[in-house]
């Protein structure tokens, strides 16, 4: 009975995909055809990813990163797991039943359909950030699926399992990473004496041109000026151009700040705040923080989701103490806000780096992850005697959620701990076991992930790791290496309310805080 339903199936199929194939579509078959050939490889839609993160805004940049999270899920196991599976033969055109009988014998197997899988599993995860954004490319999504019946590589049948593991896969990446407004607002640190400056009186602040995406669509730096000089009338407000240096505008403003007996102000990404908090901790000044980068984790993980906010928090003299993560080598030491790592991706940010400029930060990144993941080795360390090799050694100012190498959020920022997270490189097959741990959601048991919260971490010798990134920013390191934490190290404008970090990606708000580094 089970055996005569699925021929009956598979003949309701086959059907359907000759009326399919013989349908005239108004000429549709070349557009159709180069709509197929521009998918394949999921070029298609690494350029759909491109743009978003151009002209989308935060919620474009999340929309197009759990997009290609979801493809590159979807697509390992179409077909590397199902199409072995099934061996389903691909279907032959404009043969007669006998020639077709004879040809069923292919090199590639049909289902499920890699193409649709992926088109599904990148619109779906572009929907699950953004509705809106989900809405127009869903029909692109459905265009392709629809080609690879039309152009008679797949049968229906493998379409709509591929668009269902594709969906599948874009809900899977939930468990990994949590959509932003489903992250809790974060806990305030205990409050810390901070002067109220009304009006923004004694408060100087530097704006970050070369923060953001640097998308067209974005508020100019001068703009974002503007913007905080209407909140803050006494401020003194001064833009970082292209050409100028930001260490020295920040220590500039930093000392003004410190005559004034007032604060210090950045507005841009991560590096911007981690540059003006060392300034700020070194001349005991209180720092106010206005979201302007690229992902601002750090304003996110504060509660200062809005400049109208932040500005609220200075008039008020409302702060709290945070902790300052410390990364000591025979190079120097370095504060981090967010967090520090070694091995694989502080190669992956200089790379970028070398690019950015010239090409754009999220093309440049994909050219740097697509030129170093196929060669890169992990790097070998010395740790109580001992060589050890890793993949990637992460320690996060706080401890992270959720667990695994896709942090997204942290509950507090003065919890005394550093969240430390290893992949170890010396295991065999330690990449492939990995990425089966990570994808089975097994991560936690996996012999080659390891995870500690500790208060410091000591590592005799860097060996062969050139560079380290504190805060995303790659940076030279050699000899030992401490890591370490200074509680409620730094004091920071807080507003007395914070709202969640999907604040922050409202639409209306975007413009507010455009503005990477």
């Amino acid at each position: 009975m089970k055996r005569l339903k699925t021929t009956r199936l598979d003949a309701i199929d086959r059907a359907l995909f000759d009326r399919i194939a013989a349908a005239p579509l108004h000429g549709t078959r070349p557009w159709l055809r180069a709509l197929s050939r521009a998918a394949d490889h999921g070029v298609l839609w690494m350029g759909t990813a491109a743009v978003l993160g151009a002209v989308g805004g935060r919620r474009g940049r999340r929309a197009a990163l759990r997009g290609l999270g979801s493809l590159a899920i979807a697509s390992a196991t179409a077909n590397t797991v199902a199409k072995h599976a099934t061996r389903r033969p691909r279907p032959v055109l404009d043969a007669v039943p006998a020639v077709r009988r004879l040809l069923r014998q292919p090199v590639t197997t049909s289902f499920p359909s890699g193409h649709s899988a992926s088109a599904a599993a990148f619109a779906a995860g572009v929907a699950i950030e953004s509705p809106l954004l989900g809405a127009a490319v869903a029909p692109v999504a459905a265009a392709v699926a629809l080609s690879r019946v039309y152009t008679g590589v797949h049968y229906p049948g493998d379409v709509l399992a591929g668009a269902a593991l594709g969906t599948a896969a874009a809900a899977a990446t939930l468990h990994w990473w949590p959509r932003s407004s489903d992250v809790p607002p974060p806990a305030a640190p205990a409050p810390c004496p901070a002067p109220a400056l009304p009006q923004g009186r004694g408060l100087s602040v530097v704006v970050n041109s070369g923060s953001g995406s640097g998308s067209p669509l974005a508020p100019t730096a001068e703009d974002v000026a503007g913007t905080l000089r209407a909140l803050l009338p006494e401020a003194d407000v001064r833009v970082c151009g292209p050409q100028d240096d930001l260490a020295k505008i920040l220590t500039e403003a930093a000392d003004r700040a410190a005559r004034a007996g007032g604060a210090l102000g950045v507005c841009g990404g991560d590096g911007s705040v981690n540059l003006a908090a060392a300034l700020a901790v070194e001349r005991a000044l209180p720092l106010a923080v206005f979201p302007g980068g690229t992902l601002n984790h750090f304003a996110l993980d504060l509660g200062a989701t809005t400049h109208e906010a932040t500005a609220e928090a200075v008039q008020a003299g409302t702060a709290v103490g945070v902790d300052l993560g410390l990364a000591a080598d025979d190079a120097g030491a370095r504060t981090f806000v967010n967090t520090f790592s070694l091995g694989i991706y502080p190669e992956l940010v200089h790379q970028r780096e070398k690019l950015e400029k010239r090409i754009g930060k999220w093309p440049a990144l994909a050219v740097a992850v697509a030129k170093l993941l196929p060669t890169a080795e992990p790097v070998t360390v010395h740790a109580d005697g001992r060589p050890h090799r890793l993949w990637l050694l992460f320690a996060g100012n706080g401890a992270y959620e959720p667990a695994g190498f896709a942090p997204t959020h942290r509950a507090a920022l003065a919890d005394g701990q550093l969240d430390v997270r290893v992949v170890d490189g010396g295991r065999p097959f330690a990449r492939t076991r990995l990425a089966a741990a990570f994808l089975s959601g097994t991560l936690d048991r996996s012999r080659v992930y390891r995870a500690a919260r500790l208060r410091a971490l000591d590592l005799d010798s860097l060996g062969d790791a050139a560079r380290i990134a504190v805060d995303g920013e790659s940076v030279p390191a050699r000899g030992a290496l401490r890591l370490s934490k200074v509680p409620a190290g730094l004091t920071v404008y807080r507003p007395a309310t914070a709202a969640p970090a999907s604040e922050l990606r409202r639409p209306g708000r975007e413009g507010r805080s455009g503005g990477g580094r």
